[in-house]
């Protein structure tokens, strides 16, 4: 049993010492980031289920296998989350036993002069007509900025060791601690965050943001369950596109006006000029301009005379000229009975030009403005099983209603503003007209300051880890035994150097580091040398 345990205990260590190493880390690194490729390349449900849908529809047989693997939900899935968790453990079992051997590096003194300075990769040495103490002066206030140490040596030598490029360990620490920061931001982020979209019609619409039914999609943090939303009220009164004279976009503007705070209850609301990369920031939200189309409005006369208007975004189909498509959707007014009044439900569908071109009766679109706009519609009436239970795009109409027909079309016309279509049974469908819509994403993320924070801190950190180097420089100042004959006092000066990291550049400041040093003395064996010759020394390198 005792072996057993001991084994046991061996296993799990030689595990976590194997987790903790940075060669671990930067392959749980790499790893994460492979793994959030399928993320970027193929859709995921959680952004774009019709994308999903249609790869489905691409790749029958793929698609399936892919599902099982979880590669259309990556960043939910059980072995991306294992990933994160371990990269998270192996950093932080990796950095804490480094602060505590940083700590005691930064406490600990420089080493001692080592007894042979000829061995270091970099020696100069030299002798002045100078004293020690002279020597040991100079020395000081050229490493001035070093850690240094001075310390007495047998036979009246001195010695100071010297040391510089501390930060760079504290740059590589920073760098992995913001690394981790990072991680807990990105992850903080997906628990207490939102994400929301919703299209409001550019006539005055306004929008509340009270709960998540009033948004068109809502992508909500594993900890919201959407009853405690920032609140704040946007009204989008106008939206201007500019276009360059190729159809290509110049510029976007909402014209916008937005509620939040004591403002709520007041009912003041305060303009704002939304536009692309400039979102608004409001109640810790944030709300960006993500897209834009247009909303033909019909009005149904039905044969009682009594009317309804519809008003409702079609899609887009050609981003260039903005084709659109979709449908308006009608209920009969005033009908009591149920079987009636869905035999008699009315949806115009087709597709919308803002500037109408014609290849015989085929509608195409030549620009993106409302310059020349019409509509070319079918008029379906029957049930448009509105009432089954089963969702269905706002975009189009049910499909099986058509082919169990439910669901008929009854006539087919291109339209300009102002045109109308005459049923059989009276009714007549009435192109009034057109609004742009803008499409606004609300985003939520109270990490994204610390997220922030963390990025620039891992790129300070970095930079100060590349930039600064670890080097040591050791000098010895020992009395020349023996006299040059004048009475002047000769001290014998050695200067090491170690590039404790990378030794590119160490050299050339060594260099000059022992020149310095090294040209401290001065020669006091005649007025006219001091005069003509500077320095005297008799150098060996």
């Amino acid at each position: 049993m005792r072996g057993y345990l001991t084994t046991t205990l061996a296993l799990l260590r030689n595990t976590w010492r194997g987790l903790t190493s940075m060669r671990t880390a930067l392959v749980l690194l790499f790893l994460l980031a492979l793994a959030a490729l399928p993320g970027a390349l193929i859709p995921q449900r959680s952004l774009n289920q019709s994308e999903v849908d249609r790869y489905f529809r691409e790749y029958p047989t793929l698609a399936p296998i892919l599902d099982k693997l979880g590669v259309f939900e990556v960043f939910s899935s059980v072995w991306f989350a294992s990933i994160y968790v371990l990269l998270f453990i192996s950093l932080i079992g990796c950095l804490l036993p480094r602060c505590y051997e940083y700590y005691k590096q930064w406490r600990a003194k420089p080493v001692r002069t080592p007894r042979n300075l000829s061995r270091m990769p970099h020696h100069e040495s030299a002798t002045l007509h100078t004293s020690v103490d002279e020597v040991m002066a100079a020395a000081r206030k050229r490493l001035r900025g070093w850690r240094m140490v001075e310390r007495e040596e047998a036979d009246g030598a001195r010695s100071i060791s010297a040391e510089r490029g501390f930060l760079r360990e504290i740059g590589n620490l920073v760098f992995h601690f913001a690394l981790v920061g990072l991680l807990v931001g990105v992850a903080g982020g997906k628990l207490y965050g939102y994400e929301g979209q919703v299209i409001v019609i550019a006539d005055g619409s306004e929008f509340c943001n009270s709960g998540t039914y009033n948004y068109d999609s809502f992508r909500a943090g594993l900890t919201v369950d959407g009853t405690q939303l920032s609140p704040f009220c946007l009204r989008v009164n106008d939206f201007d596109v500019q276009y360059q004279p190729n159809g290509q976009v110049e510029a976007f503007r909402v014209d916008m006006q937005y509620q939040a705070g004591d403002d709520l209850e007041t009912g003041t609301w305060r303009p704002y000029l939304l536009q692309v990369n400039h979102p608004l920031r409001i109640a810790g939200d944030r709300i960006y301009l993500t897209g834009n189309g247009y909303a033909p409005r019909f009005t149904v006369t039905f044969p009682d005379g009594q009317q309804r208007t519809g008003l409702i975004q079609w899609q887009p189909v050609s981003p260039q000229t903005m084709l659109s498509q979709g449908a308006t959707k009608f209920d009969p007014p005033g009908v009591q009975d149920e079987v009636q009044r869905r035999q008699n439900q009315i949806a115009v569908t087709g597709l919308f030009a803002p500037t109408a071109t014609f290849d015989g009766a085929v509608l195409s679109s030549g620009f993106p403005d409302l310059l020349d706009p019409a509509v070319a519609v079918d008029v379906l009436r029957g049930d448009l099983g509105l009432d089954s239970g089963r969702g269905q795009s706002i975009f189009g109409v049910d499909q099986s209603m058509v082919d169990q027909g439910r669901l008929k079309r009854v006539a087919r016309e291109n339209l300009r503003i102002g045109q109308e279509i005459r049923l059989d049974d009276g009714t007549t469908v009435r192109f009034d007209g057109v609004e742009r819509w803008a499409n606004l994403q609300v985003s939520h993320d109270p990490f994204q300051p610390w997220v922030l924070g963390f990025a620039i801190a891992v790129i300070v950190g970095i930079g100060t880890s590349l930039a600064i180097k670890r080097r040591r420089v050791w000098v010895r100042a020992v009395p020349h035994p023996e006299s040059d004959g004048s009475g002047s006092v000769r001290t014998v000066v050695e200067v090491g150097g170690l590039a404790r990291t990378d030794q590119a550049g160490y050299g050339e400041e060594f260099t000059r580091l022992a020149a310095d040093l090294l040209g401290t003395g001065v020669d006091h064996s005649s007025p006219e040398a001091r005069a003509t010759a500077g320095p005297a020394r008799e150098r060996k390198s």
